[in-house]
């Protein structure tokens, strides 16, 4: 596909609409969103695996001719059916960015970005359909207009270009600037369906962003000077308009005079589509940075729990012709992370003979988290997996490891760790390990209806303390997925699980929890011998 040669085509299209445009002049910066910036944007972000590139030429030109056409003709009876073959294509890309997200989940955030510009870009195009159709959406038309071209420039195009400066930077204030961009088209949109004060906020919080952006861009290495000084000039552009923004905003919140629609469409809107849109565009088209996410490839279980999981599902998938009574055949398999020779017994023990052990729990749901734990416990006493009391009170887990038909699996040497509270199922956990490269995994997997939870832990020892995670960097498999029919997610979950040796043969375990980086969960574990309990 040459890209050139498409540049020239969609300037033409557009140039066109300009010539022979029949509406106010301001039309043409939403005009040159549809037909130049996005769909070209779009041919940077995908690549041949994606079904929008591998179909663009039947899926393009029909909106985009659909949209010159609505500006060149003027108010007819067909405004409504035009507008709907843009909105159609709207909704294809948002299907390719859902699954682009649904083939990876949460672990780039600067991919995510660009998932979530592509699934924003539907909302954009439901509001200029709306406008075009004439649909009442209980504002004014130029508002309905306006909220259309917002989720193309400030929803679309700027997470966008977010996405390919995350490409090339990932410090802790490219994660929080990006983050605030990816939520602030909501925030914005119920400021302005519900408080004044709220929209306000939201303006408050794209200003920090973009100033942080504005800040990267002179951290960030660039291709060439060309580059560097177009996105520079980019983001630049959009910390000025911002402004404009912030009187408009400010003077919806306090009744002042500041800035009005007209103001906002003259200097705002036509500086976004010149200094932000178009020198942004050139610039990251100059060289796209590729994409830095590594496509994992380890094995995952494939068994699948039904409505119940439990107990029935140890049995059905049990191999009779072996037995296990550990979680680990060999702890130097995980080797070199740990050193057998510096870990206390205990704990090596403890995996390798799993059975002559007892485990007592507190289990700590956090106080925010209560009444989700709680509307879940509905479901998990149901299922009979994940099913964690929500009393703090200390009780014991009983549990019983048993051998899984390897094949139906898929794993090597899987097994089935069943633990209860009295005679209710808590876990239903599928143990097994894999190696990529040179280090070895934990590969825990938690059947669900139809799906499986995974997690994959890597291994580190922290002097006689053994620290199980799934947060590891870039290149590593941790993490936690879910994995439903052939896509594998990454869930916005981390799990940590810091074993030590309280006294000669007891162990004391902190099994921590958490969602979007807040901690909803600890376990604290006493593990005790059986022989010295009973003793």
């Amino acid at each position: 596909m040459n890209f050139k040669l498409l540049m020239f085509y969609h300037s033409a299209l557009f140039l066109i609409s300009m010539a022979f445009n029949s509406g106010p002049w301001h039309f043409l910066m939403l005009t040159a969103a549809q037909l130049f910036f996005v769909p070209l944007a779009l041919l940077l972000v995908t690549n041949k695996e994606n079904f929008f590139y591998r179909h663009y030429f039947f899926i393009a030109p029909p909106a985009l001719l659909a949209v010159c056409l609505l500006q060149i003709t003027g108010s007819t009876k067909w405004d409504g059916v035009l507008a709907f073959l843009y909105l159609l294509y709207t909704l294809l890309v948002a299907w390719t960015g859902l699954q682009r997200f649904l083939h990876r989940g949460f672990s780039d955030l600067e991919e995510f970005a660009l998932d979530v510009a592509m699934i924003f870009l539907a909302i954009g195009g439901a509001w200029f359909f709306a406008y075009e159709a004439g649909l009442e959406t209980g504002f004014s038309p130029i508002i309905t207009w306006l909220t259309g071209i917002h989720f193309h420039y400030s929803a679309f195009l700027l997470p966008v270009f977010v996405g390919f400066l995350g490409r090339s930077t990932k410090t802790r204030v490219y994660k929080i600037a990006c983050t605030l961009i990816l939520i602030n088209p909501v925030v914005l949109a119920f400021g302005i369906t519900f408080s004044r004060w709220l929209e306000f906020f939201s303006v408050l919080l794209y200003i920090f962003a973009i100033y942080s952006l504005i800040y990267l861009t002179f951290k960030t290495p660039f291709f060439s000077s060309w580059q560097k000084w177009l996105v520079r000039l980019s983001f630049g552009s959009l910390g000025i308009t911002i402004l404009f923004s912030l009187l408009y905003a400010y003077g919806n919140a306090f009744g002042a005079n500041s800035a009005n629609i007209g103001f906002m469409l003259q200097f705002h809107g036509f500086f976004n589509a010149v200094g932000f849109a178009l020198c942004g565009f050139i610039g990251w088209a100059v060289h796209p940075p590729s994409p830095n996410a590594i496509k994992k490839g380890f094995p995952v279980s494939g068994i699948r729990g039904r409505q119940t999981v439990g107990q029935q599902l140890v049995t059905d998938y049990t191999d009779p012709t072996k037995t296990y009574a550990c979680l680990v055949d060999d702890m130097a398999a995980y080797g070199p992370a740990i050193n057998l020779k510096t870990l206390p017994f205990v704990i090596r023990d403890f995996y390798e003979n799993t059975d002559r052990y007892r485990l007592f729990a507190e289990v700590q749901w956090h106080a925010w988290f209560k009444p989700f734990a709680g509307i879940f416990r509905l479901l998990s006493r149901h299922m009979q997996q994940l099913n964690l009391p929500l009393s703090n009170k200390q009780i014991e887990m009983t549990g019983s490891i048993t051998a899984l038909d390897q094949a139906a699996d898929g794993r090597t040497h899987p097994r089935a760790w069943l633990r209860k509270i009295d005679e209710e199922v808590v876990f239903v956990a599928l143990y097994s390990i894999h190696q990529t490269k040179d280090r070895a995994y934990m590969n825990v997997a938690l059947p669900l209806p139809g799906s499986s939870m995974i997690g994959i832990l890597e291994l580190e020892q922290q002097d006689e303390k053994l620290l199980l995670t799934s947060c590891g960097d870039a290149a590593s498999d941790a993490g936690i997925y879910l994995t439903v029919s052939r896509y594998l997610f990454k869930l916005p979950l981390g799990e940590r699980f810091l074993l030590e040796e309280m006294h000669s043969g007891c162990l004391r375990a902190i099994h921590e929890m958490r969602i979007f980086s807040l901690p909803f969960l600890t376990i604290n574990y006493v593990i005790e011998p059986k022989d010295e309990s009973k003793g």
